[in-house]
């Protein structure tokens, strides 16, 4: 699926894996309290929300696994994607996934009265580009990695987002941002959609 990686695709993950060696090498907590996603009405226990967190966090990562597991999906489905869309549309939605998936993590936080904790992580813009694979490309099979069945498309990116769905309502898997990964879903979803109303 991703014989060649396209330019976004490829500054993208070059960008990912940078800053996460910078935060290696010491930055890590200066880059955190400036650039990750913290809550709204936080008072004095974290550090003020920005506007530029809305995007700047998904460029950081909370662990090598947390960057492997995102990057895999990014050259995977990344460049036939962006081949899909052209270079500039793909700029757009990727971004588009992220801010949505931003204001779903802090809307739902400020709504639940989540424990201010920085979110973190390029998933958000992921699960947007999961969600375009399975709309572009249904019945495409993909291969699941635990366990290893086959399975279309649609039927993996919908099996998906139910579970997240599930495990953010139920609060399973504590400390996985799953409201951000459907608020990715969705605006993209939604993007797509006025895309296709556009052309029609």
């Amino acid at each position: 699926m991703a014989s060649t990686l396209m330019p976004v695709t490829r500054a993208l993950l070059v960008s990912c894996v940078g800053v996460f060696a910078v935060q290696k090498l010491g930055g890590d907590a200066l880059l955190t309290q400036h650039f990750a996603l913290w809550p709204i009405g936080n008072g004095l226990y974290a550090p003020p929300l920005h506007w530029w967190q809305l995007v700047s966090y998904a460029f950081l990562h909370g662990s090598f696994m947390h960057l492997a597991f995102n990057m895999f999906a990014l050259y995977l489905f990344g460049s036939e994607i962006e081949r899909l869309l052209g270079t500039q549309r793909y700029l757009t939605y990727y971004f588009v996934c992220v801010v949505g998936a931003a204001v779903a993590q802090l809307t739902i936080g400020y709504l639940a009265h989540w424990y201010p904790v920085a979110t973190v992580g390029a998933s958000g813009g992921i699960f947007g580009l999961l969600l375009a694979f399975g709309m572009a490309y249904p019945q495409r099979r993909l291969m699941l990695l635990f366990p290893p069945i086959p399975m279309k498309a649609w039927l993996f990116v919908t099996l998906y987002g139910l579970l997240e769905l599930v495990l953010g309502v139920t609060g399973t898997s504590a400390g996985v941002a799953h409201f951000a990964h459907l608020g990715g879903m969705a605006a993209g979803f939604l993007l797509i959609l006025y895309w296709r109303r556009q052309r029609a």
